[in-house]
């Protein structure tokens, strides 16, 4: 049976790393992340007490880890039990970014309009994704020149983003399914699952990769429309989109002035906010 890991006692050899290794259980719900961790260790002949006394440096250099992805590894190996510093999740780069193309109508695909519609709410209404995942249909309402989001927490009113709520109402009054589906992001295939069917409630994952992929097409669309004048611009942009998470839109978002609606990702856009204004005041002196 696997066993947590412990530091040797003085002067005791550590076993083997594939033996180290074997005897540490996954923590529960990041099996697929630890098995990542261990291979990268594995190939530079690392066990857990190389890792816990030396950090993830040396495998950050060796897979070329991004500093989100050594954050992640990081919080695992701390899941796993190893005593390793919790390297900090790194803010958005840059901290303004243009999030409007992201929230532009371009085609009556299901899949773009649904994107388009998250990315448009939460421009003013910058939730998690667990709480898109949970957002009725009957939490929103539309009025003449804005939208209404009503949660047990409040009430938001998003000013501007009409076009992108209606024509994605419009496409899912297309499909029953979809049309009788009670949650605002709702499915539009069948998943793996045993009870996924099409306007079921996705998952935080299918949500983000939902995203991930949205970010990429719209890069896509604004190389293949650019003007040659903009053509810098739209690369720097492009650039930016390639690595974009929500989490990172939704912090960006809220640095921008969005109204916050938790308490996670507010102290970074704060910070984001203050290091704009302090950067401006240094180029003005």
């Amino acid at each position: 049976m696997s066993r947590a890991w412990q530091q040797p006692l003085p002067d005791m050899p550590a076993p083997p790393p594939p033996t180290a290794w074997g005897r540490i259980a996954p923590p529960p719900g990041y099996e697929p992340q630890w098995r990542r961790l261990v291979d990268a260790a594995l190939e530079l002949g690392l066990g857990p007490d190389d890792l816990a006394s030396e950090g993830l440096d040396v495998l950050a250099t060796a897979r070329d880890w991004k500093p989100a992805t050594v954050a992640l590894y990081s919080k695992v190996a701390r899941y796993g039990g190893l005593a390793l510093p919790l390297a900090p999740t790194p803010e958005p780069d840059p901290q303004e970014l243009d999030l409007r193309p992201l929230a532009q109508v371009r085609s009556e695909d299901p899949e773009h309009r649904r994107s388009v519609a998250w990315c448009a709410l939460a421009l003013g209404w910058p939730a998690p994704v667990s709480a898109f995942r949970s957002l009725r249909r009957d939490q929103v309402r539309s009025t003449g020149r804005r939208l209404l989001v009503s949660t047990d927490d409040g009430e938001w009113a998003i000013q501007g983003e009409l076009t992108a709520w209606h024509a994605w109402e419009a496409t899912r009054d297309r499909f029953p399914a979809l049309a009788a589906s009670p949650w605002v992001l709702p499915a539009l295939r069948r998943g793996p699952g045993l009870d996924s069917r099409i306007g079921g409630r996705l998952s935080t994952q299918a949500l983000q990769t939902t995203f991930t992929k949205h970010a990429r097409n719209t890069v896509r669309h604004l190389r293949a429309e650019v003007a040659p004048s903009r053509r810098e611009a739209v690369e720097q942009l492009a650039a930016a989109y390639r690595d974009l998470s929500y989490d990172s839109y939704r912090r960006l978002a809220l640095a921008a002035g969005a109204p916050p609606v938790s308490s996670r990702g507010v102290v970074r856009a704060a910070r984001s906010v203050h290091r704009s204004t302090a950067r401006a005041a240094r180029l003005a002196g």
